[in-house]
């Protein structure tokens, strides 16, 4: 080969003029080489010339054909002298390949662009798809296959069909677009542009769409769908709701088969029937163990006709009470919480929907128009036909603020506070009780009243301390507020936390730092007007 080369080179070089020649030739041989081979015609019942059409013969009666790896069967064909062109009429049936099958009444195939036209009745079939179509265009040398009168493809599931669909057959993929609907025994789905994996069997959309499966409605204009495993992936609005419940984010990833999900972005998960709504930057949850975890920005919701309550904590979780139908709510770590009656801080808390209870856990406070209640743990019980009550458990301090540097002031061992129609109305003192409290007459304040006594049941009237009933002798006296000093104002452990306080939905977001003093609930005593006492 090298030495033909060397002598190629040395004749060009004494006469240039044969390049011209050599280029000739070469282009020659590769137009050639590039011809495409000449339809075959295996069988025919019998063969004629049609007058009317120059150049043509007609194969009659079952007709086979061949062209570079295609079989054509059919009724009857014309055939063209020059040409690679065939027009089949009849039972016309193409096979490319061992799994690719195409069925038509009328086919037009131009072999020297790899290009048929099929024409009513249409049929593709490829492995264990079928493609259905009036007419279909179909790119042989890629193996494309295009429809735009309405069409659809059926394999051992599902079912899709679309005004306009394009068949990649190397790739195993169609591309349906213009009214899109799918469905299968297990879902349903509607569209303006989806992909399908046929060996996946997994729908790929881009653009509005809606998927009904057993269980949830799913919406998103962006995202991913499998058919066989009912997992999926959502983006640009998506939404998953059914009867009961109503989930959006600005993503969502969820597997029906084993109920798991998480979504990011904007998290809004709402509860019709428990009149709830958990919201955060990243919530996982659960369907089938219906349990749900927010965290970034979590928030919890209750609402009612009249009020609802913001709760925010660095997680919040619900998980199904034994109680069908009851849920029961866990915020652990920097809780606070917000409703126009009542306002709260904790560290961690447990809320029961199937009796209203609510439990705080460690350094609880709760505030309610001007009382501040604190206690090492703090139960609220909201009840329907009766006072809800407040039990406070271990070192239970109430601070009714009155004015500016006047607090009315309750401690005690273990508490019960009683709450009407949002006002705090009555308080039990078990164990180690302890008020001290401005004695009022309908004039002026008479002075500060310091009574000790085990057990003691307290009156409130408009926020303040009307009547005081002590069911063991009580140790007390009353200091003229001529005779008062700084330390007479408190009783030990007095901190009024007016800063932890949230004032608002909004405000529940706010961090507040505990000092270590309260963390190791060792308060330090402060003054009336929060100051250190010295």
């Amino acid at each position: 080969m090298h030495l033909i080369l060397k002598i190629i080179k040395r004749i060009i070089a004494t006469n240039p003029r044969l390049i011209l020649v050599f280029g000739i030739c070469l282009f020659s041989f590769v137009s050639f080489s590039q011809e495409k081979k000449r339809v075959e015609i295996i069988k025919a019942g019998s063969l004629e010339q049609n007058e009317n059409i120059s150049n043509a013969q007609r194969l009659i009666d079952s007709v086979i054909i061949k062209h570079e790896g295609i079989l054509m069967y059919c009724d009857s064909a014309y055939t063209y002298e020059n040409s690679n062109r065939v027009d089949a009429f009849g039972r016309v049936h193409i096979n490319q390949g061992d799994t690719l099958h195409l069925y038509a009444s009328k086919v037009y195939y131009d072999g020297d662009k790899s290009f048929a036209q099929a024409i009513r009745n249409v049929r593709l079939e490829n492995n264990e798809s079928t493609l259905y179509t009036d007419t279909l265009d179909f790119d042989m040398e890629l193996n494309i296959g295009y429809y735009n009168c309405g069409g659809k493809i059926i394999d051992s599931a599902n079912t899709l069909t679309s005004q306009i669909g394009k068949y990649y057959l190397n790739d195993d993929v169609v591309h349906f677009t213009d009214s899109v609907k799918g469905f299968s025994d297990s879902y349903t789905l509607s569209s303006d542009d989806v992909r399908y994996n046929t060996v996946t069997e997994v729908l790929y959309f881009d653009g509005p769409t809606v998927i009904q499966d057993s269980a949830n409605t799913l919406v998103a204009e962006d995202g991913w769908y499998n058919t066989i495993t009912g997992a999926a992936e959502l983006s640009l609005h998506p939404q998953i709701f059914n009867a009961t419940q109503f989930l959006e984010a600005d993503y969502i990833r969820y597997n029906e088969a084993n109920g798991d999900g998480i979504a990011t972005g904007s998290v809004h998960i709402e509860d019709f029937d428990n009149r709830t709504i958990v919201q955060g930057n990243k919530v996982e949850f659960n369907e089938l163990n219906e349990i749900v975890t927010a965290t970034d920005s979590a928030v919890f919701i209750a609402f009612n006709q009249t009020d609802s309550l913001y709760l925010h904590a660095d997680t919040l979780q619900t998980i199904p009470d034994t109680i069908e139908g009851e849920r029961i709510v866990k915020a652990y770590y920097g809780v606070r919480f917000f409703r126009t009656d009542i306002q709260g801080v904790c560290d961690s808390l447990t809320y029961f929907s199937k009796d209203s209870v609510v439990q705080l856990h460690q350094n609880p406070v709760i505030w309610s128009e001007i009382h501040q209640i604190s206690a090492n743990t703090i139960e609220l019980v909201q009840q329907a036909n009766a006072p809800d009550e407040l039990h406070m458990t271990s070192n239970s301090f109430i601070i009714s603020k009155q004015d500016t540097g006047r607090f009315d002031q309750i401690k005690g061992k273990d508490m019960i506070g009683f709450v009407v129609e949002g006002e705090l109305n009555k308080v039990n003192v078990d164990g180690n009780g302890q008020t001290l409290y401005y004695a009022r007459d309908k004039e002026a304040i008479l002075g500060l009243n310091h009574a000790e006594s085990s057990t003691i049941s307290i009156r409130f009237k408009d926020g303040t301390i009307h009547k005081i009933v002590f069911k063991k002798q009580p140790e007390g006296r009353l200091i003229p507020l001529g005779n008062l000093k700084a330390g007479d104002k408190m009783l030990s452990g007095f901190d009024w936390k007016i800063n932890r306080r949230p004032v608002s939905k909004d405000d529940i977001f706010r961090k507040v730092k505990i000092s270590a003093s309260e963390k190791n609930k060792k308060p330090e005593m402060k003054s009336a007007t929060g100051g250190n006492v010295q």
